[in-house]
């Protein structure tokens, strides 16, 4: 079974001021000449790490990590003015032409995926492949199967905790609830939202790992930032027309694509990387029988380095 490459340091990191108010973080790491790739972190919110340097060969790929707005490194932290998808497709347009890369690789999980998506409709001549982990696509039927009707009855008591929080008029819209307080003037209501907005997507994102969480009061900001800017998306339809991904198939260029999913995801379930295999045909699927939405699960892990040591084959 694959794992992860050895630990390994960015070469450069760069702060990049992309408009009056955001400024952006993003670094350089593994081969200065190898195969440039882009890794997309989820959320929307949170941020990339030193352990997304090593799903890739750093003697074959150039690898480039960046925080999107708002979130970890990238300042004002937990922003969420000016900051929508188009403003991260932007983004990622404006890190490609600094580092003067013409085309690149597009790894994204999750929120990561649909990201990577998007920018494939948006700039097809600038993606020469795709590895996409968990595919989310923005829909409302993958946000409602989250947060209002699909895994609430898998987990009804860890749910009932998480809509008791609103009140009952407001819970036809538990992301909009939640986000109206996220950017409440009471810091109170802040922490509060914030704890349990985390409490119930921890619990579903890591229900397959022998772990119990708990929030602490030294990441209570962080949990704050991220948690804010994952409900300024959702409620906001992730800024994207209803369905526009596949809408919009059309727009992805023919390009070498995997797919990664595990069946046992129950925060992005398989039925959408199965819908998006099926509108590109040249695409591969893999579905990890074990596997769940975290990468860094064992078999997770495997079939990750597994597409990345393949994919890169067609550039030899």
């Amino acid at each position: 079974m694959r794992s992860l490459y050895p630990p390994i340091e960015p070469q450069k990191s760069y702060h990049h001021k992309v408009d009056d108010l955001h400024e952006i973080y993003f670094e350089e790491s593994g081969n200065p000449t190898g195969i440039p790739v882009l890794f997309l972190h989820g959320g929307p919110g949170q941020g990339s790490g030193s352990n997304h340097r090593r799903y890739f060969d750093p003697v074959r790929y150039r690898i480039i990590n960046f925080d999107q707005r708002g979130c970890n490194r990238s300042m004002p932290a937990g922003e969420v003015i000016d900051n929508t998808t188009q403003d991260l497709l932007n983004d990622i347009e404006r890190i490609r032409q600094k580092l003067n890369i013409d085309k690149w690789l597009l790894f994204g999980g999750s929120w990561g995926a649909t990201l990577a998506l998007l920018y494939a409709q948006t700039h097809p001549e600038r993606v020469n492949g795709m590895i996409l982990r968990g595919t989310f696509l923005g829909r409302k039927r993958d946000q409602l199967w989250f947060t209002d009707d699909g895994v609430n009855r898998i987990f009804p008591d860890l749910w009932e905790n998480f809509c008791s929080f609103i009140p009952a008029n407001e819970r036809h819209d538990l992301v909009a609830a939640y986000y109206s307080r996220l950017i409440s003037a009471d810091q109170e209501m802040v922490e509060q939202a914030a704890r349990n907005y985390s409490d119930w997507s921890g619990a579903i994102v890591t229900y397959l790992l022998d772990i119990e969480g708990s929030i602490t009061p030294d990441d209570l900001t962080e949990v704050i930032n991220q948690v804010r800017i994952e409900t300024h998306y959702g409620a906001h339809g992730y800024f994207i027309k209803e369905n526009q991904i596949l809408n919009e198939i059309k727009k992805i260029p023919d390009v070498p694509i995997k797919i990664i999913h595990g069946r046992r995801d129950l925060t992005c379930t398989i039925d959408a990387s199965w819908a998006l295999h099926k509108a590109l045909p040249g695409s591969e699927l893999t579905i990890v029988n074990k596997g769940g939405h975290l990468a860094g699960m064992p078999v997770m892990t495997d079939a990750l380095i597994m597409a990345t040591d393949e994919i890169v084959e067609h550039f030899s």
